[in-house]
């Protein structure tokens, strides 16, 4: 079938789709010339790369579409590339958005908002802000020194109806339109001071400030001129931008590929106004690729949506469609756009510096998933060899207990994958006997409780033939040699004893092995013995967790348990409805028959021996 298809593709531009046999779409590509591009694939040709070959030997079938040139193809290819996200195409993961400040000055009152899209609408855009603490910033300071509005408030029914101003207006932070007493010259002359403010002239704000701060001194206010200097220093530590080499008004994005292996790192400077005002850094998924052909894809890709595009684009490593890709993004901008790998002078500096950041982020990231192995995988690896295990354990689960003087006996168990928290795993119990405070009762039933849940899932799943259970590979026990008996007294029983166990003692943080007399005593540095004591603290957090929420409940329960014709369901109600034991304690008779499932009889009873309770407390004192 394909072959026939390759012989009716036409000599024209357009955008190709691969399929594979389970008609899941694999890759998305553009051509100028589809017959010679989709054919080439169907090749043998020694020198493709390892992907493309993988990709081939997966194609069943192929689509196309039409278009007019090649700029239009490689528009239809990004929006499909960036919907589709197909395996084999270089993706960019790194899904960001910068937010800009809009104002839409065609409205007679319009008010500044935050966007995620630069559109060609006329409206006015501030930004892009690549750091949300200082989007913030500056629209706190714009709320708190210009009186613009901030609300949703149709202007003009607001005026026709008479509408008082809010609270706002009377906090002096709205000059309120609403109220029909602003004209529109006025209010757009008060925007067009935020504006200067929002393009970084702020000394008129400073000014206004340290006027504000100096008047509050003479007064003795310090407090008020204090927090006016701070106001003055935030201010001035928004408007200060790294500064790039050179005094110009240059406006570009500059973008440096750096790879290693396996991992490909774009890194990009934002200039504005020849400011450096923020960098990024973006992942991509390339395999065997070039340099030029991934940088191609992540522009693609990165200004495929509704995004602010400079005059100026810098790379490190131009395209090879470099030519058609500036047609597109002039298209997009609908002004003159270059897109250079800059050969001397300040853009090479620029272009140069994005790539030591690269570097250095890559750097950074190698180190950092050395540590992480090393605290989950490496040290999971050591501490099976260690305690003698003959695989690295994946499934490791933790129990601990929890009561308080013997109350409230509360058990969990918490899961650690590959060394790592699972907390969808975990689970808690509550000891359907009364332990009595007596650790290796609780231990027990847990441990049977859970062990025995596994063995009928295990049963089930063997007579369906459906999906085994999952089941522990290592279990650690917090406790010493008792409670570790215990456990593989139960784990024998249910014909569990080929899983591993152990006990953290945690006094002396040895680790208790059941067929070894003398503990295992590891260094408190031990990566091993650090993952151990991970898993241990997080089930004891858990289970002290939930005891504290099921012990404020039972003693509540347990107060109401002293009152004639409170049962289990009117205490129940009772707490559902106040919530505590003040509360109930606070309500009058009336609230309480109230509540669904209280009798009047019930709530006077309830009533009376609060309010007995209170009066022998006043007769005791």
């Amino acid at each position: 079938m394909i072959r026939e298809k390759l012989k009716l593709l036409p000599d024209s531009p357009g955008v190709y789709r691969m399929f594979n046999a389970a008609g899941e779409i694999i890759y998305v590509g553009k051509a100028v010339n589809l017959k010679n591009r989709v054919r080439s694939y169907f090749r043998a040709e020694k020198d493709r790369s390892p992907k493309v070959a993988a990709m081939v030997s997966h194609i069943a079938d192929f689509e196309y579409i039409l278009c007019k040139n090649e700029t239009e193809a490689l528009t239809l290819e990004a929006s499909l590339t960036k919907t589709l996200q197909p395996r084999y195409n270089i993706l960019l993961k790194d899904d960001k958005h910068f937010p800009y400040v809009r104002l839409d000055e065609t409205k007679p009152f319009p008010r500044f908002e935050v966007v995620r899209r630069v559109k060609n609408d006329g409206a006015r855009y501030f930004g892009p802000y690549l750091s949300a603490v200082a989007l913030r910033d500056s629209l706190n300071l714009i709320r708190d020194f210009f009186p613009v509005r901030h609300c949703r408030k149709d202007i003009s029914r607001s005026i026709a109806r008479g509408e008082r101003p809010c609270l706002m207006y009377h906090l002096n932070k709205c000059c309120a339109p609403c109220s029909g007493n602003v004209s529109r010259e006025e209010y757009h002359a008060l925007l067009e001071s935020v504006c200067s403010f929002l393009e970084g002239k702020n000394q008129p704000v400073i000014d206004m400030l340290t006027k504000e701060m100096l008047a509050a001194s003479d007064k003795m206010e310090f407090e008020k001129a204090a927090q006016y200097r701070d106001r003055i220093e935030s201010i001035r530590a928004l408007g200060e931008k790294q500064r790039a080499m050179g005094t110009g008004d240059a406006d570009r994005d500059v973008f440096a590929l750096v790879e290693d292996g396996e991992e490909a790192v774009i890194h990009a400077l934002f200039v504005r106004n020849d400011d450096i005002i923020g960098s990024a850094r973006y992942r991509m998924t390339a395999g065997g690729e070039s340099a030029g052909e991934i940088t191609g894809a992540f522009l693609q890709q990165f200004y495929a949506e509704d995004i602010e595009i400079p005059r100026e684009i810098a790379v490190l490593d131009l395209p090879e469609n470099h030519e058609t890709l500036a047609a597109w993004l002039r298209e997009k901008r609908g002004r003159a756009v270059s897109l250079v790998r800059p050969q001397r002078g300040e853009k090479l500096q620029q272009v140069l510096m994005a790539e030591r950041n690269g570097r250095e982020e890559i750097e950074k990231q190698r180190l950092l998933k050395t540590r992480e192995w090393e605290r989950t995988g490496g040290a999971m690896a050591r501490l099976s060899a260690l305690i003698g295990l003959d695989e690295v354990p994946y499934r490791m689960e933790c129990f601990d207990n929890s009561h308080i003087r013997g109350r409230d006996t509360v058990s969990s168990m918490v899961v650690f994958l590959e060394g790592k928290a699972a907390p969808k795993e975990y689970r808690r119990y509550r000891t359907k006997q009364d332990a009595g405070g007596d650790d290796l009762l609780a231990m027990r039933e847990v441990l049977t409780r859970r062990y025995t849940r596994l063995k009928e899932e295990t049963e089930d799943a063997i007579a369906r033939g459906g999906e085994m259970p999952a089941a522990p590979d290592l279990i650690v026990i917090d406790g010493g040699r008792t409670q570790l008996d215990v456990a593989v007294e139960v784990l024998s029983t249910l014909g569990f004893s080929h899983i591993p166990v152990i006990g953290l003692a945690e006094r002396d943080e040895h680790i208790i092995l059941p067929d070894e007399k003398d503990p295992l005593i590891l260094s408190k540095s031990d990566p091993a013995l650090h993952v151990l004591q991970r898993i241990r603290d997080e089930a004891h957090r858990f289970a002290i967790t939930y005891h504290r929420s099921l012990h404020v409940k039972t003693a509540l329960l347990s107060t109401l348990d002293e009152i004639p014709g409170i049962g289990d369901k009117r205490k129940r109600a009772l707490f559902d409805a106040f919530i505590s034991r003040d509360a109930i304690a606070a309500a009058t008779t009336e609230e309480l028959a109230a509540v669904k499932g209280i009798s009047r009889p019930a709530a006077e009873a309830v009533y009376a021996y609060f309010h007995n309770e209170e009066k022998q407390e006043k007769n005791d004192v």
